[in-house]
Formats: C-alpha cells, structure tokens, sequence
C-alpha cells in the first residue's frame, strides 16, 4: 500500500470502490473462465476468528505446504476476476518481504495469502438467495488460476457467517484461533489507535481499508457485536474486552468449528502435527509459532475480566488438540 503508484492506486479505486464495476469484472470473468464440466471438491479451509487471534500466522504455517489456493496480494486489484488479471498483469511485484502495516512482526510480499475475500462479501453478502452459488464459483476461479483442488481462507469477518459457509461446504473445516482474552483485546485496542492515526493522515490509506472490508478496527471500525453494550465506545479499553467475550461466547457451543487455542500452538509442537494431521497436510511442515504477551497498561472491568477468563477456560477445554 505504501508503495503504490498513481497508477496503481487509480487501479485500486477503479475496480474496489464501484458496486457496479466489481459485479462487471465478476460476471466478465465468470463467462470466461469457469465451464460447465468444471469438478472441484469443497474440502476446503477456513481461519476466522476474532482479529488479532493469530488467524495470519496460522494462515501462512497452512499456506506453506503449497497444497492450498489462496487470495494473494498479486491478485490486488482485480480481487472478482483473479484469472483474468494474472493473463494481462506482468505480476512484478514485490517478491522481498517486508513488515505489513500492523507492526507485529509479519512479513509479507506480493505472493502472501491475505484476506481480500471480504471484497466478494461487501459485492453480494446482500443476495441472500445466490450468494452460496456465487461464493462456489468465486472459490472455482481462485482454485482454477492456482490449478488447486482445496482452498485456504483466512477472513476474520466470516465469524459472522459460519453457517453460510457450513452450508456451502458441508466438508469444510473452520478453524477459529483464541487467544488470552486480555493480550488480544489489548492487542485490538492498541492497532485500532495506530490505524486511526494512520487513516487520519492517508487518505489512500482510509479508503483502501474500506475497499478491502478491513473492519476489524480503525476509522472503518464495524463492531461484531453492536446490541446492549455496556461498553460502546471503541476508544475505551473495556470495550474491546468486552467484543472478546461476546464474540467467542457467541460461538462456544457451535458444531461445526475447531476451536484452536494460539497459546497452545506456541508452547506444543504436536498442536501444530494435530492440526496438520486433521487438515490432511503433509507432516514434514514445520512452523514456528511466537507468543507475543504485551504489558497491559490500561484499566479494566474487573468483572468483565473474570468473565473472560472463565470463558476462556471453556474454550480451552473446548479447543482442539490441547
């Protein structure tokens, strides 16, 4: 994003920012690319979960076993006709990884998988009778430019959609990672600050988060959960403490997930050989997993936080491969 040109950012608001455009290049590439005897399994992967859970760092251990087609920053800006655009795109991007623009550590080039998904969701979340048709044929094109059979997701907001994407793909996985309850809503609080002040001072930067559906924080900010809050405001600590238990409480008791604890996978190798096993991704992919624990110098509801960490303990117990 910081290395945009004029003409690379034009792109980016020519097909991100329209309704229209975005259903033109989706139809475009839809009457081009996919045929009728097309066959693709739908036993896919999908990581969601709560932001700053350790979805990325669980994405790109599972994108690394090159068994996966995922959304890459080279499909950027042509997100709904990723076919058509590696045919015409000369695809010289950025290969030498660098720090993304949260700070934490991640490195990233134009080959990394990210969650620009979002972009099919904000197009047609609306078309309540079509849209699992069209997220089947948006997957087949991603899976047909990378010649796949699976595909891996990695898009917080689909928290909100796991019976959506359960009923598409009755084979699935859905993994949702966790983390302690207050080193992640801290985790949250402190980037939604540091994108505010990014997005207040960029422009590019504002719009380009709205284009992609980034919500999860900054100046584009959509709460997961909105009704009966006791802490509204995203500025206030105890609000995100507060997203982290309604959030994760919502989903304790769903079937269709697998709860995956990120300080398990830091602290036991054989979290990760579990996952991999129940994936079906070949064992000899290593990763190496960090836990990051930051000083919480910010006051909290107590009692909020005593009802985090029970939860916590629940998910815990629920999560798999402990």
């Amino acid at each position: 994003m910081n290395n945009y040109s004029l003409l690379q950012k034009f792109l980016h608001r020519a097909m991100l920012s329209s309704q229209i455009m975005r259903e033109i290049t989706f139809d475009f590439e839809k009457s081009i690319f996919l045929k009728k005897n097309d066959q693709f399994d739908d036993h896919h992967i999908f990581v969601t979960g709560l932001a700053r859970s350790g979805t990325t760092v669980l994405l790109n251990a599972i994108y690394q076993s090159n068994q996966f087609a995922s959304l890459t920053y080279d499909d950027m800006p042509f997100i709904l006709a990723p076919n058509f655009w590696a045919k015409i795109s000369s695809r010289k991007g950025y290969r030498r990884l660098q720090e993304r623009a949260h700070g934490d550590g991640i490195k990233i080039s134009t080959n990394s998988p990210e969650a620009f998904e979002e972009v099919f969701w904000k197009t047609f979340s609306s078309d309540l009778i079509n849209r699992e048709e069209l997220l089947i044929k948006f997957i087949s094109l991603i899976l047909k430019k990378n010649n796949k059979t699976r595909y891996l997701s990695k898009n917080n907001q689909n928290i909100r959609r796991l019976d959506v994407i359960s009923n598409a793909f009755p084979h699935s996985k859905i993994l949702v990672p966790f983390r302690d309850p207050l080193q992640q809503a801290f985790s949250l609080f402190s980037q939604h600050i540091k994108f505010v002040k990014k997005q207040n001072e960029d422009n590019f930067a504002r719009d380009y988060m709205k284009w992609i559906g980034h919500s999860e924080f900054g100046l584009n900010y959509k709460m997961i959960h909105s009704s009966n809050l006791k802490y509204p405001n995203e500025n206030e600590f105890n609000h995100w403490i507060e997203q982290w238990y309604l959030t994760y409480n919502s989903i304790l008791d769903y079937k269709g997930i697998y709860l995956i604890s990120h300080q398990a996978l830091c602290s036991n190798p054989e979290v990760w050989n579990s996952v991999k096993d129940m994936i079906g991704i070949n064992e000899d992919v290593k990763f190496l997993f960090k836990a990051s624990k930051k000083v919480i110098d910010q006051t909290f509801d107590k009692h909020l936080h005593d009802k985090c960490y029970r939860l916590y303990e629940s998910l815990e117990s629920k999560s798999f491969a402990r």
